[in-house]
């Protein structure tokens, strides 16, 4: 008897179907569809219906907008960052030695030229003088004794010449010693206010001693420096319009402009003088100075239209009566919060402000009037922001103008 476990079943086969090779043949189908498809543009290409010929092409001009401007006179401004100083700014100094017997001003007062701060103990110097002048009536009555007995021919004349040198002698001991009471007195040496008074009652002192500070802040000096290409434009006499960090503003004049650069910084050093007769500007305080020094005619643009020419120059991008682009070479005359005034453009010009970037120098456009341009009057620079132009290394400063 056969064990049924054993026996092998039959593989299966699929021959009888006669769907099983139905896929290859489709397959190979499509991919002789597409190999036919691909390789018909080769053999019959398509009509370009799109063809023209060379002659009849015609190339539109590039559509711009442009806006008139006109130029006017913009005032030149030189603006500068300085600080507020005294006038007169003194140390006072003890001038002899010894204690201090009596103050007499405060600190923060107000003293007058030649008025008595404080003085020294004045007993001993005082006694210096006594003996002094006991010592010149000796020797004035010497003098004296010595003229009679001359006269009479008892005397002689070295007699004579020594007594009036012990007199002599003598009248310069009690200068001395009025010299040194007077050197006892503390004095304010020109009017102002005491900003520091360092002494007490009792105190000792050394002759040549810092003992107080006296400040003369009518009027106020303000020190700017003044770039090299800038200097030409200050002269002594200019009004000057002066801010200060406080808020409070006054009017001043150029006094001083130097005529030798400072080795480090190669600039001017400048001085305005500013009136303050009530001592109501402290002095120490920044301020920033505007010194007119022109006009010059200008137009107002957006900066955004400024373009670069192939040469790397900085300029504007404006259309001619025949429609053709031209680029203008121009320079900054002031920089302000909502645009620049800028030089360099005819007096009456339209200035491309939308495309600029998109047409070159020589090129036909279509211009269009662009409604959204906007022009304005000179003005004043908003308050903090100076006056710019581009100084000869390519770097902002603070000048009147670009020249």
């Amino acid at each position: 008897m056969t064990d049924a476990t054993s026996e092998t079943p039959p593989a299966l086969t699929f021959e009888s179907d006669a769907g099983s090779n139905r896929s290859k043949w489709v397959a190979g189908a499509l991919a002789l569809a597409i190999v036919a498809w691909m390789g018909s543009g080769f053999i019959l290409p398509a009509e370009d219906t799109d063809a023209t010929p060379e002659e009849e092409r015609v190339l539109r001009p590039v559509t711009v907008a442009v806006r008139a401007s006109t130029a006017e006179p913009v005032a030149q401004v030189f603006v500068a960052e300085g600080q507020a100083l005294p006038d007169r700014d003194t140390v006072v100094r003890a001038e002899t030695s010894g204690q201090i017997g009596e103050v007499l001003a405060e600190m923060g007062a107000d003293v007058a030229a030649g008025q008595v701060i404080a003085r020294f103990d004045v007993a001993a110097r005082q006694a210096d003088l006594d003996r002094a002048e006991q010592e010149r009536i000796r020797a004035q009555r010497e003098f004296d004794n010595a003229e009679a007995l001359l006269d009479r021919g008892v005397a002689t004349v070295d007699r004579v010449a020594e007594a009036r040198a012990g007199l002599a002698s003598a009248i310069a001991g009690v200068t001395a010693a009025q010299q040194a009471i007077a050197d006892t007195e503390i004095r304010a040496p020109f009017d102002g206010r005491l900003e520091a008074l360092d002494i007490e009652v009792g105190e000792f002192v050394s002759a040549g001693a810092n003992v107080g500070r006296v400040v003369d802040n009518t009027p106020l000096t303000i020190e700017i420096q003044v770039p090299q290409q800038s200097l030409r434009d200050i002269k002594v006499g200019q009004p000057a319009d002066v801010a200060f960090i406080t808020g409070d503003t006054a009017q001043g004049e150029v006094r001083f402009v130097a005529t030798s650069a400072d080795a480090e910084t190669r600039t001017f050093t400048a001085r305005v003088e500013v009136p303050n007769a009530d001592g109501a500007i402290p002095a120490g305080i920044s301020a920033q100075l505007r010194i007119p020094t022109g006009e010059e005619v200008a137009h107002f643009v957006s900066p955004a239209i400024l373009s670069l020419d192939t040469d790397g120059t900085l300029g504007i991008k404006t259309v001619t009566g025949d429609d053709t682009v031209a680029f203008h070479e121009i320079a900054i005359v002031r920089a302000q919060t909502d645009g620049i005034w800028v030089a360099g453009l005819p007096d009456e010009v339209r200035i491309i402000s939308v495309g600029q970037g998109f047409v070159n120098d020589g090129e036909v456009v279509d211009p269009q009037e662009d409604d959204a341009g906007t022009s304005r009057t000179p003005s004043e620079p908003a308050p903090g922001v100076p006056d710019m132009a581009e100084d000869a290394q390519g770097t902002a400063s603070i000048t009147g103008a670009a020249r």
